[in-house]
C-alpha cells in the first residue's frame, strides 16, 4: 500500500535562538552526515499537553468507530517511513514545563523560566526560529485552535517576559511580518474589545493582510499570494466535538485541518520555502478539565491537520514534518473492568464535550434536568445522588484548575463520568512524562531515539541549511 492511501478514508471522514551555530555538535543530533536532501519548507505539528493516553485512546475510538487507525499511528506501522524519539520536556526552572517555556526550548533553543516567551531569567532574550527563517527569506506561519496569541504560537515568533501578554504579541506578530496567524483571540485585535481600543485588524489591513474572521472568507483565500490574519472567535475556538454538533459554529469556525490547509496554500507560495506551526491547543484545556470527550475530540481533529500535512509532504519531498506535544496532561487511560469496552465506545456517540454539560447548567437546575441534559449530551444517564453532587458546587463554585475561572466542577464530573466510559485521569496538571516525536522527511535522520526539547532548535536549521 501506498502511504498517500493510508489518509484517504480516514481520520479526515471522522468530524466534518541560542547563539550556538547550527551546524556544532550537540547532544540529540546524530554523527554529522550527509543529508539525502535539505528541506525547504518545515510543518511542525504540537498538539499542546498530550499525554500517551490521549494519543492512544483517540486513535482507539477511531479504530472502534470506523475501522481506521490514526493519522499519527499509521506513520509507526510504516517500518523506516518515520524515525521516532522520546523527547524530555523540562524547562529552566522546572521538571514540569509549561507551555511558554516548552514552546520556546525549540523557538530560542535554550530553556527559558516557565512564563516567558525566549526571556532568560537574566532579562536577556533568544531570537525565536521563525524570525530566524524569516531573515533567510522564508514565509512564517502559526495555526492554532486556541488564542493566536497564546504560549505555544507566540514561542516561534516573539521575545516576550510575560506570556500574558497576548494584547501585545498580537501587535508584535505584524511589526515581525509572520505572514499567517490564525486561531481565536478576537480580544487581542477588536478595538471594541481591547483595553486600548487599538484596532489591530485595520494596522494588518494596512500592512497588506488579507483579514478573515469566518470559515467562508478564509477559505475563499485560496491560492491568493497574499498573507493572512484569520482570528475567528473570542478567546479559544470551540471544541471540535461542540463544533461538530452545532451548525451555527460549524459553519462560522473553520477546523484545524482546514486552517493548515489554508496557511500552507498561502506560504507555499513562497520560492524560498516556509516554516508553519501548527497547535492543536485545545488537547490541553480539555485535559485541565478532565474532559474527555472535549480531550480525544480535538485530539482527532489535530490528527487531521497532520494528515493535511503529510499529504503535502508525499507531493513535496523538501517537507520537513515534526509531530509532538510540549508535554504531558493529567494522563488519561482506559481502566480495566468487565464493561470497559462497551463503556469506552459510548464515547463514539458523544455529541458534546463536558464543558458544553457544565456551562449550560445554574443555581436554578434541578437534578432531574441535569440527568436529562446529560442524557443528551452523552447518552448516559448519572444517579440522582450524583447530579445533586455536582449541583452542590453552583452554590458556590469552588473547585479549582487552570482554565477554569468559573470554578466549575470539572474535576468532580469526570469521576462520576468515568462509570460511564472506563477512562480515569491522573490529575489536572502538566506532567514531566518523556514525549513521543516523530519526523518525516528530509532532516528526519537527524534525529537520535531520545533528545531534550531544545535540541530540535538546531535540528530544524541544518535540517534547511539556514545558519544565522
Amino acid at each position: 500500500m501506498k502511504r498517500r492511501d493510508l489518509f484517504k478514508g480516514g481520520a479526515l471522514a471522522f468530524l466534518g535562538g541560542a547563539l550556538i551555530s547550527p551546524y556544532d555538535t550537540i547532544a540529540g543530533l546524530a554523527p554529522k552526515q550527509k543529508l539525502g536532501k535539505t528541506a525547504k519548507n518545515i510543518i511542525f505539528l504540537v498538539s499542546d499537553g498530550m499525554s500517551l493516553g490521549t494519543l492512544n485512546l483517540a486513535s482507539m475510538l477511531l479504530e472502534r468507530k470506523n475501522g481506521k487507525t490514526s493519522n499519527w499511528l499509521s506513520l509507526y506501522q510504516q517500518q523506516g517511513k518515520v524515525t521516532r524519539a522520546l523527547m524530555e520536556t523540562a524547562s529552566a526552572n522546572s521538571l514540569v514545563t509549561d507551555s511558554a517555556a516548552a514552546s520556546s526550548s525549540w523557538g530560542g533553543g535554550v530553556r527559558v523560566p516557565n512564563g516567558s516567551l525566549n526571556v532568560n531569567a537574566d532579562g536577556s532574550e533568544n531570537m525565536p526560529i521563525w524570525q530566524k527563517f524569516k531573515k533567510a527569506g522564508k514565509s512564517a506561519g502559526v495555526v492554532t485552535s486556541v488564542m493566536a496569541t497564546h504560549a505555544t504560537p507566540a514561542g516561534f515568533c516573539v521575545n516576550s517576559k510575560k506570556r500574558s501578554d497576548e494584547a501585545g504579541i498580537a501587535k508584535k506578530y505584524l511589526e515581525l511580518g509572520i505572514d499567517v496567524v490564525m486561531g481565536g483571540g478576537l480580544e487581542n485585535f477588536d478595538a471594541k474589545l481591547r483595553k486600548d481600543k487599538q484596532d489591530v485588524f485595520a494596522d494588518y489591513t494596512k500592512k497588506g493582510y488579507a483579514v478573515c474572521k469566518d470559515r467562508q472568507s478564509l477559505l475563499a483565500h485560496t491560492g491568493v499570494k497574499q498573507p493572512v490574519l484569520g482570528i475567528f472567535y473570542e478567546d479559544a475556538l470551540p471544541y471540535a466535538i461542540d463544533r461538530a454538533s452545532e451548525k451555527e459554529l460549524a459553519e462560522k469556525v473553520p477546523t484545524l485541518a482546514e486552517m493548515t490547509k489554508q496557511a500552507i496554500a498561502t506560504l507555499s507560495q513562497n520560492k524560498n520555502g516556509f516554516v508553519l506551526q501548527v497547535e492543536g491547543g485545545k488537547v490541553d484545556w480539555a485535559a485541565h478539565a478532565n474532559d474527555t470527550p472535549a480531550a480525544l475530540y480535538d485530539q482527532i481533529a489535530f490528527d487531521e491537520a497532520i494528515a493535511v500535512a503529510i499529504e503535502f509532504a508525499e507531493k513535496n519531498r523538501d517537507t520537513l514534518v515534526v509531530v509532538t506535544t510540549d508535554h504531558g496532561n493529567s494522563n488519561p487511560g482506559l481502566y480495566y473492568g468487565s464493561k470497559a469496552d462497551k463503556n469506552f465506545d459510548r464515547l463514539q456517540k458523544f455529541k458534546y464535550s463536558n464543558n458544553w454539560v457544565l456551562n449550560g447548567i445554574g443555581k436554578s437546575t434541578s437534578a432531574s434536568q441535569l440527568i436529562e441534559r446529560i442524557e443528551f449530551a452523552q447518552g448516559y444517564a448519572i444517579k440522582e445522588e450524583d447530579a445533586k453532587a455536582i449541583l452542590k458546587h453552583y452554590e458556590k463554585l469552588d473547585e479549582e484548575g487552570l482554565y477554569n475561572p468559573y470554578k466549575l466542577p470539572y474535576k468532580q464530573y469526570a469521576q462520576i463520568q468515568s462509570e460511564y466510559t472506563s477512562v480515569g485521569w491522573g490529575g489536572i496538571q502538566h506532567t514531566a512524562d518523556y514525549v513521543e516525536l516523530a519526523m518525516f522527511g528530509p532532516g528526519s535522520e537527524l534525529l537520535k531515539p531520545f533528545v531534550k526539547n531544545i535540541e530540535l532548535h538546531n535540528l530544524m536549521l541544518e535540517a534547511t541549511g539556514v545558519m544565522v
